[in-house]
């Protein structure tokens, strides 16, 4: 009987691996957090978390006409370029902080480390930062419920009304929460599929729309073409106003940090894989923005559509029906993979919190199944965005009123670490193996000029004249949310929430 000989590479290997969980396991102990995850997640699937969750195919296609009709493609191009640049110091500046602080909690946990002596500040960030990951996996749910009314209406001419598309959106609320369930290998599995589907993806639409639309726009077009449906007679406003489509779709790339306490070698890995999404995510949206602003036909036809998502209109304009619901299925199903992983974050959010004594309930929201999965936020989060939804058969305004302050609240929430870190450049005091040495001020610094002028653009009015059905409510939703904040904080938060929690006391022999 022949006996099985194992190969030394496959054992160095093995070792490896084995070694860095136990490296990656020390650190987490040496913060507090016994470990409870299995740690998982490849290079590659950590990645995939953070690109999925930025979505730059979803987020380019459900944002483009903000941009279209605020600057057209001049804004578009030179936006997207611009605030890329920035949304990649940003990048930079977590990934430092997130090398040296390799936790589920990521930007709530950041905060807590570096102001040790003001807790209201952590709570405050974690608490929005988790809502703001609820209602964007509610935004993407419901996006796709719009593609998939989009894809009928353009197949066969049926018009969808909004209790269907509420039913819809209800339905791939709760396939995400299944599939959040289930785990980490499969979120993990899907967010390296993702990103497959998504460089693909690109590439057939990419190639689609340049070989089939009748009309190539000429490259003064596409470079230089300014663009108005805002109502706003400032030129240099009315671009500035087409950046929120670029921020809205690079929003995610911190994301990594939620599934660090599920990977090998977190201390590397997470930081790389904030960074890398945002430079591929560069790279892959700017391919299909130039594709587009090449193949789109007429501008006013997409301001004027019918259809639920608008670059249906332009896809329709560009290579007619049966394509039209091929690029609609490549967005959509994209879309649905994105909005899995935002209730992936938002679920290790509750779990980092309730961990934490920073949100009630806590024996319910730090358990997890046997498949690794804490469920309690998972559902939790199922359950918000059910109710959400039922806002938009009401009212398309308040729901998206409601859904506009994610973006807002993410980038609240990013403010809130890099202030500290311009402030008291000294609040990292263990830098881990991801450093920026002597640019790491500069970096922090421009990172938080351009986070508060972005947190005050998103409230401004977008149209004028300013009516009860174009104001920009998301002031009002976003206060919303601080007043709920605020309560918490005073009426329970204060009482029980002093800083991160220790779960593991390291014994002195």
């Amino acid at each position: 009987m022949s006996q099985r000989v194992e190969s030394p590479l496959v054992a160095i290997t093995e070792n490896a691996k084995k070694d860095g969980i136990q490296i990656s396991d020390q650190r987490l102990l040496d913060l507090g957090y016994r470990p409870e995850f299995r740690r998982e997640m490849s290079l590659f699937g950590v990645l995939g978390m953070s690109f999925c969750t930025i979505g730059i195919l979803t987020g380019m296609s459900s944002a483009f006409q903000t941009g279209l009709f605020s600057g057209g493609p001049l804004g578009l191009f030179w936006g997207w370029n611009i605030c890329s640049f920035f949304m990649f110091l940003i990048a930079l500046s977590f990934a430092e902080i997130c090398s040296s602080y390799p936790t589920m909690g990521g930007l709530y946990f950041w905060v807590c480390k570096m102001k040790l002596d003001f807790p209201m500040l952590g709570f405050f960030t974690g608490w929005i930062y988790s809502i703001a990951m609820v209602f964007t996996g509610t935004s993407g749910n419901l996006s796709v419920a719009l593609y998939i009314a989009s894809m009928a209406e353009v197949g066969s001419g049926r018009t969808l009304t909004r209790v269907e598309i509420a039913a819809i959106a209800w339905g791939i609320n709760i396939l995400s929460g299944i599939i959040n369930t289930v785990g980490t290998k499969a979120v993990g599995r899907m967010s390296s599929f993702n990103a497959w589907w998504t460089l693909g993806g690109t590439f057939v639409l990419v190639v689609t729309l340049l070989v089939k639309s009748p009309v190539k726009n000429s490259a003064s077009f596409v470079f230089t073409d300014f663009e108005n449906f805002t109502g706003w007679s400032s030129r240099g406003f009315v671009v500035l106003l087409g950046f929120l489509q670029a921020v809205y779709t690079l929003e995610g790339c911190e994301t990594a940090a939620q599934v660090a306490e599920e990977a090998e070698r977190a201390e590397f890995l997470a930081p790389l894989a904030v960074v890398g999404s945002i430079v591929g995510s560069w790279l892959v949206g700017l391919a299909y923005m130039l594709a587009l602003l090449f193949s789109v036909q007429n501008i006013a036809s997409v301001q004027a559509t019918t259809y639920a998502i608008p670059i249906a209109q332009l896809f329709y304009d560009a290579v007619g029906t049966k394509l039209t619901v091929m690029c609609l299925v490549v967005v959509g199903f994209a879309q649905f993979m994105a909005s899995v992983t935002a209730f992936t974050a938002s679920s290790r959010l509750f779990y980092a919190l309730a961990r934490d004594n920073a949100f009630p309930a806590k024996d319910q929201f730090v358990a997890i199944n046997r498949f690794q999965a804490p469920y309690w936020g998972v559902w939790a989060s199922v359950l918000v965005g059910c109710i959400i939804s039922c806002a938009y058969i009401g009212s398309a305004v308040a729901f998206n009123a409601i859904l506009s302050s994610a973006a807002i609240a993410v980038m609240l929430s990013y403010l809130q670490p890099i202030t500290i870190r311009v402030f008291w450049p000294d609040s990292l005091p263990e830098p881990g193996p991801f450093r920026l040495g002597k640019w790491s001020w500069g970096v922090n610094f421009l990172s938080f000029l351009f986070s508060a002028f972005i947190c005050g653009l998103f409230v401004l009015p977008t149209v004028y004249p300013v009516n009860a059905l174009n104001m920009n409510y998301s002031v009002v939703a976003i206060g919303g949310v601080i007043v709920v904040v605020t309560v918490n904080w005073f009426s329970w938060g204060h009482r029980s929430f002093s800083g991160p929690m220790r779960t593991y006391t390291l014994e002195k022999p």
